[in-house]
């Protein structure tokens, strides 16, 4: 069956508000409680709380399209049973955060992670505990979690170690877990059969790395560390996925398709910035911030001072510099800010132009099936299903054949190995 995106199921121009957004913010105290949710709540729990986030703290419940939420959720049923049995376990999962609070105190608390939820003429109402939605609302500590990747997700496990590993995906480690941790986070706490490392490695770990890698914008890779003989503690390192355009992720063309998007590449803002902007700050926000810059005398470069603006907080930037000391430091921000851009745009090229030596690789990898008979395709499909070891790779072959995303640089090297002349002409494999 073909991949379906987001865009194909729901357009882009019939949703209003937050729905509109490719991406969540996670609190990190969500993401660290929700370890024993199936995949299927999980998705439901992110996508409730994209539509509620804007109205988290003042409103004491919020209303979303059924439809709406089973599709965005990747769950394309029309099973009313189904949704209301993952919105009661919602309901009946309890949060628990342990975290500091503003003044630097350690805080712990508890909530359902539901307060209430309901069904009606085809509108799902729900409603937080006041204290969660604090928490959930919280601006300080988040993690961005997209949507259109988290529907891609067949593993409840994948989706469990996404949402833990990307928040730290800037510092490239998640840094040290405890195993009673870890197991806790991918919602095996309570089975002795994965207090096994063996276990847990096997049935856990390897699939959940490999469809996260297979799946997201991320790369992950294990790392453990023992006491005495047994394994008490992992860590993942983390990487930017560069097959992310090659697994056909629709990160993004939803955002691009806006006015707002539009408006930030014609003042010069590169186009990884400007889905940044609008994820972190919301479509309204931004385009204010864009009508101040346009509406001001003199902005030689709006592309700078939005990027220091958004460093710096749109107040300063919007105050003019009071001395000259204030006007050196805005200066200094516009050409970090500058660099920063330029950096991003060089990253984008070098992506895409490794997005286009694969497809290219792709083309003639395809070029050369077509040119056999029909026993020697057959026969290079068994070739190459027998020589892969784990199921998640088989089962994506099986599924999509030589345009496997899983297994990409296995199939470049397959068939380099079978004709070594097939990619001639077209340099280094990416």
């Amino acid at each position: 069956m073909a991949r379906r995106t987001l865009r194909e199921d729901i357009p882009p121009e019939v949703m209003t508000g937050p729905l509109r957004r490719d991406s969540v913010r996670k609190n990190v105290a969500a993401i660290h409680v929700s370890g024993k949710l199936t995949l299927l709540q999980r998705k439901l729990s992110n996508v409730l709380l994209l539509n509620a986030y804007d109205h988290l703290t003042t409103r004491t419940s919020h209303r979303i399209d059924a439809r709406t939420l089973c599709v965005m959720a990747g769950y394309n049923s029309n099973d009313t049973a189904t949704l209301k049995d993952a919105l009661r376990s919602l309901a009946e999962t309890v949060a628990e955060w342990d975290m500091l609070d503003a003044a630097g105190r350690q805080e712990w608390g508890v909530s359902a992670l539901l307060s209430y939820a309901s069904l009606k003429d085809g509108v799902c109402e729900y409603a937080y505990s006041p204290a969660l939605a604090e928490k959930l609302h919280d601006p300080k500590v988040f993690a961005l979690i997209n949507m259109n990747i988290q529907r891609r997700f067949q593993s409840g496990h994948a989706l469990a170690l996404y949402e833990n590993c990307y928040r730290f995906h800037r510092v490239g480690s998640t840094g040290w877990w405890p195993m009673a941790l870890f197991r806790r986070l991918m919602g095996v706490a309570d089975s002795a059969y994965y207090e096994s490392f063996k276990h847990l490695n096997a049935k856990v770990i390897k699939p959940a790395v490999a469809e996260v890698n297979a799946t997201s914008n991320i790369r992950v890779a294990p790392e453990t560390r023992k006491v005495g003989r047994q394994i008490a503690e992992i860590r993942f390192l983390i990487e930017e996925n560069p097959q992310l355009s090659m697994l056909d992720l629709d990160d993004g063309d939803g955002v691009r398709s806006g006015e707002v998007y539009g408006r930030l590449r014609g003042l010069g803002v590169a186009d990884r910035l400007a889905r940044q902007w609008i994820a972190e700050h919301g479509e309204e926000a931004v385009a204010r911030r864009i009508a101040e810059v346009e509406g001001r005398g003199g902005v030689r470069s709006p592309a700078r001072y939005l990027s220091a603006a958004m460093r710096d907080g749109w107040a300063e930037a919007e105050t003019p510099a009071p001395d000259p000391e204030a006007a050196r430091r805005v200066a200094e921000a516009a050409v970090e800010a500058e660099a920063r851009t330029r950096a991003l745009a060089a990253r984008e090229a070098a992506v895409e132009a490794e997005r286009q030596g694969r497809a290219a690789r792709l083309g003639r990898v395809l070029a050369a099936v077509d040119a056999r008979s029909p026993v020697q395709r057959d026969a290079a499909w068994k070739l190459f299903l027998d020589r892969l070891e784990g199921d998640l790779e088989r089962e994506d072959f099986r599924r999509y054949g030589w345009r496997s995303g899983i297994n990409a640089r296995a199939v470049f090297a397959f068939w380099e190995e079978l004709e070594p002349e097939v990619f001639e002409g077209l340099g280094d494999a990416a």
